[in-house]
């Protein structure tokens, strides 16, 4: 399962980080986003746009395409 199927308010553990652009995956680990981390999705945007995460106290908005790369179980 990945990050990008999960509804408003499912939580869940991140299992690995496959984000292709590695500019992107460091950022992700410098907000927090690490594995074994409990995340929180707390807001889906309609249309395909993107959803906001908790993550280690922090918001984060994430695209579709990068939220679809983050492995969760």
């Amino acid at each position: 399962m990945v990050l990008a199927d999960l509804q408003q308010g499912q939580q869940a553990v991140i299992t690995h980080l496959a984000v292709a652009n590695e500019v992107v995956k460091q950022r992700l680990i410098h907000m927090g986003m690490h594995e074994g981390e409990k995340v929180c999705v707390k807001c889906v945007m309609p249309f395909g746009g993107p959803l906001m995460v908790e993550v280690d106290g922090q918001y984060i908005c994430l695209r579709r395409k990068e939220a679809a790369c983050i492995g969760v179980k």
